[in-house]
């Protein structure tokens, strides 16, 4: 006996049920659509309220106004709308296990998924070289690294990236007709081939990876030489700022070494992932999705790295929150419990 559409709907769900090309939809209890939902709500209002309090904070008190804070900056807008945007779609697609957002909606989700990600990545590379030099060629690094260039790296970072994600996916056919890039209706992917996977991976990941593991060896080689320094100069009164200073020196390096150790932490599964995943039986939005949760979660990682390790980030928060931002002035306050 012929199983009409109505029929087979009431054993297999589909996203779109008038429409035969539908993909099939997982269906869950209640309790687990509302426990992943809360989640999801969670995690997207700490990233989000997490990266624009370090935007404020960056952008308002002057005395935040270094080389090193304007790449953190740049990294917090990106975060910052990886939360507010795409997070949002991308969450509720993998619980949902459907794209409803139509397919104009879906090229830009895919496109400025690719770009933040891309501009997160050249930030985190700047940042350890910019380290790199501070550390390792000091004086080059006064006389060289300014405000102005840095303002000029950040403009190309945001300029290069997303150049490069068209390019990525156009060649790859992302920006043709929808009906021919997915398998089904309700599914949102991005299409590339093994060579451009593999250009991708190398150009994405292996390199810069590689050029921040390496200068941050070296950043805590230097570091643990100037350790010592510091030690067999504690007894010396006259000395005590010199100390200090390089001192927190050390922290900072340590925290930014943290985060770029978070961002590995986050985008190594998902390589990882994505290399076996063809060869495991798993739902399909499963393996889609799942892995882009990995990478958004360091978006959410960085501000709590910042609220921990940095007192500044701390006190510029609290005044923030208690809208004492809103005084005259308020921008030349002091961020640093050791300046007098």
């Amino acid at each position: 006996m012929e199983v009409t559409r109505s029929e087979e709907t009431q054993l297999v769900h589909f996203c779109f049920p008038s429409n035969n090309a539908s993909c099939h939809k997982e269906i869950r209890s209640t309790a687990a659509y509302v426990s992943l939902y809360t989640v999801m709500a969670v995690a997207v209002g700490l990233t989000v309220c997490g990266n624009l309090l370090v935007i404020i904070s960056i952008s308002h008190f002057k005395q935040l106004h270094t080389p090193t804070n304007l790449l953190l900056l740049s990294l917090a807008v990106a975060d910052f709308l990886v939360g507010a945007t795409v997070m949002p779609l991308s969450i509720t697609t993998l619980i949902e296990t459907c794209w409803y957002f139509g397919d104009i909606l879906c090229s830009f989700y895919k496109s400025l998924d690719c770009v933040l990600i891309s501009v997160s990545l050249c930030n985190l590379v700047l940042i350890a070289i910019d380290r790199y030099f501070a550390v390792c060629d000091p004086f080059f690094y006064s006389t060289k690294i300014t405000v102005n260039v840095m303002y000029l790296l950040i403009l190309l970072s945001w300029f290069i990236s997303p150049l490069y994600v068209i390019i990525l996916l156009y060649v790859n056919g992302n920006f043709s007709d929808s009906k021919a890039l997915n398998l089904c209706l309700g599914e949102c992917v991005f299409i590339m081939n093994e060579t451009w996977a593999t250009i991708d991976m190398v150009t994405s990941f292996i390199l810069p990876c590689s050029v921040m593991t390496t200068l941050y060896i070296k950043i805590f080689i230097v570091a643990k030489r100037h350790a010592k320094v510091i030690n067999s100069l504690k007894n010396n009164n006259s000395k005590k700022e010199k100390i200090l200073s390089k001192t927190n020196k050390r922290k900072a390096e340590k925290t930014l070494g943290i985060v770029v150790f978070a961002f590995l932490l986050c985008w190594v599964p998902y390589y990882i992932w994505s290399l076996i995943i063809e060869k495991i039986t798993i739902s399909r939005f499963i393996s889609l999705y799942f892995p882009c949760v990995l990478v958004y979660l360091n978006s959410s990682i960085n501000p709590i790295i910042y609220a921990l390790f940095y007192p500044w980030f701390q006190k510029s928060a609290k005044l923030i929150l208690t809208f004492k931002i809103c005084y005259i002035a308020s921008s030349f306050n002091s961020l640093f419990p050791d300046n007098k």
